[in-house]
């Protein structure tokens, strides 16, 4: 698989060697079409934390999280139908472009920053948790695959560029698919079906995926999934450069639509080929739960040791499945890589140095994709020293999302939003929510919240006083955590639902956000460009576009498309200011 991908990498480099555009490396000269880029941007969600988390998911806690499908729906919709016209229309190679043309290069160079941080932090625990579950698993070497993944990303994201990560990640997305069949179909055989798998879980409670308990503290019902599982995707998708990259490497705005669509397809299928996983190993270790047994050190490693007790008998598959769970990891990390490449050629060489040639700038883009490759390596190696703060970073990843969401629908909703507003609110908001989530990581949820269903080990006979000792020995280990002292938050603000961090965070920025600009004087000084905004002709329209020869907006959306994905900072566009700031059609739009 490793040695595929790195093939699809020179490939890819040797097709385009006569083109070395930074727009090639970056943005695959803009002509993708739609199934690669959705297949791309569903192997990039699915990392390996996913492909081995999401079966223990269900394993523990059910098919609440298969509800999630309603949520890609939602997220796939809003993005869609609002998002891509605007980055679309503008052309912009970096999200964070959108900040500079709407409010400053101040909150343009915080929003990169933020991006960066949390990109380079996530990936390395992307390389790292599977990793060590294989290993303690299947006996790989740790850090012999760890330098492995990162080396072979870097090859291909180098040579390669963004058709070179896009194509891998659809060669990837097989392979992972092909890992959960093998495991269902296995199940399936020693289970007697799979509807004996489904008579299983109705039994064990599994199946009881609807709950409407309006409680923002319960980890998952159907509120927190579809109301703050929706808004998390959101930005995760709009407004994420790892994701917005692939839909405007689109070569019309149709076929960035269609990407989206194509993707919550892509989402359902795999989201719910992991939840069977899950389901099928519940059936299977219903009587005898590794995990209790302490056969397994944590659930991350349930679904390694089921394919290595049902599949080890069959040479070739125990690999399949280790090889989804490493195309999970390469297609998150490459992804991760070209994103960083593009944010930081975007948003700090260009801008630096603006004159420089394409043959330098593709020596750059190749130059960073090597030094962000080393950097999430770096990263995989702090994660293997954090220990339980592991989930702590990932938390926060997703807790910088919500701010940058507010500060763009700021940006692309509300006129009366400026810079100051804008750059307080997203300050407020990243506060309240490293509060709210760095205290639910010191005083975790507990079990009343979180709701973990039963295990047994009632069926273990490898020597039944040995599992007495181990259940009491787990059971005891587990009731000392009722004892601490715990502040008053801690029950209340602390256990808050994870997937209510984004809309919390979203809420504080864009109210702190409108106050603010609204003590400050709103935009009633600036000019601004009515192209930054979301208009109506862009919803729910397939390539639609204003072709009034008179509108210089027209003017603008003609230059940007993909000849000039470069965004308005590049020096090519500087003609059009004057033209929108002294015309009088400008008034009128």
């Amino acid at each position: 698989m490793i040695l595929g991908a790195a093939g699809i990498g020179l490939f890819q480099a040797f097709r385009g060697r006569k083109d070395n555009s930074s727009a090639e490396f970056l943005l695959g000269g803009r002509q993708m079409t739609a199934v690669p880029v959705a297949m791309s941007l569903t192997a990039s969600f699915m990392s390996g934390i996913t492909v081995i988390g999401t079966p223990a998911e269900a394993y523990r806690y059910g098919t609440a999280f298969w509800l999630f499908a309603f949520a890609y729906a939602i997220m796939s919709s809003i993005t869609a139908e609002i998002f891509v016209p605007l980055f679309y229309r503008l052309g912009i190679t970096s999200t964070y472009e959108y900040l500079e043309l709407r409010f400053n290069k101040l909150i343009r160079v915080i929003g990169t920053t933020m991006y960066i941080v949390q990109t380079a932090l996530y990936t390395g625990m992307v390389i790292y948790a599977p990793a060590l579950a294989l290993n303690q698993i299947t006996g790989l070497d740790l850090w012999g695959v760890l330098v492995a993944t990162g080396t072979v990303c870097i090859i291909y994201c180098t040579l390669g560029g963004l058709k070179a990560v896009i194509w891998t990640d659809v060669f990837q997305m097989v392979i992972m698919l092909a890992g959960f069949v093998a495991v269902i179909a296995r199940g399936a055989v020693l289970q007697g079906g799979l509807g004996k798998i489904w008579e299983d879980n109705y039994n064990g409670g599994r199946l009881d995926a609807f709950s409407f308990d309006p409680d923002p503290l319960k980890r998952h019902s159907f509120w927190t999934i579809v109301v703050g599982g929706s808004l998390m995707w959101v930005s995760m998708y709009a407004i994420n450069q790892s994701q917005v990259q692939r839909y405007i490497s689109c070569k019309t705005m149709t076929h960035a639509k269609m990407s989206l669509y194509v993707n919550m397809v892509g989402l359902w299928i795999t989201v719910s080929l992991a939840m069977f996983s899950g389901l099928t190993m519940y059936s299977i270790y219903k009587d005898c739960d590794p995990l209790t047994n302490k056969d397994v050190g944590s659930s991350d490693q349930l679904l390694p040791y089921l394919v290595m007790d049902i599949l080890a008998e069959f040479p070739g598959l125990p690999g399949l499945f280790v090889a989804a769970a490493y195309s999970g990891t390469l297609s998150t990390v490459s992804s991760s890589i070209n994103a960083l490449v593009a944010v930081t050629v975007e948003d700090f060489v260009k801008p630096m140095w603006p004159n420089l040639s394409e043959k330098k700038l593709s020596w750059i883009n190749m130059s960073m994709s090597v030094v962000f490759g080393a950097v999430c390596i770096a990263m995989a190696a702090v994660a293997s020293l954090m220990g339980s703060i592991l989930q702590a970073a990932l938390s926060v990843f997703g807790m910088i999302s919500g701010p940058l969401l507010g500060l763009f629908l700021l940006g692309m909703f509300f006129r009366c939003a400026n810079s100051i507003g804008s750059l307080t609110g997203l300050i407020t908001g990243l506060i309240i929510t490293l509060w709210v989530g760095i205290g639910a990581q010191v005083y975790p949820p507990l079990p009343i919240k979180t709701k973990p269903l039963p295990l047994s080990v009632s069926g273990c006979h490898v020597g039944d006083t040995n599992i007495t000792t181990t259940v009491a020995a787990w059971t005891s280990t587990a009731l000392p955590a009722t004892d601490i002292v715990r502040p008053a938050l801690a029950d209340t603000w602390y256990s808050l639902s994870y997937l209510y961090f984004c809309p919390v965070a979203m809420l504080v920025t864009v109210t702190t956000g409108l106050i603010v600009s609204a003590i400050t004087g709103g935009c009633k000084q600036e000019k601004i460009n009515p192209e930054m905004f979301v208009m109506k002709e862009d919803l729910i329209c397939f390539g639609c576009r204003r072709t009034d020869p008179e509108n210089p907006a027209t003017v603008l959306v003609e230059k940007v498309e993909p000849e000039q994905p470069h965004g308005l900072d590049n020096p090519q566009f500087t003609d059009i200011k004057p033209k929108l700031k002294d015309s009088d059609d400008t008034t009128k739009l």
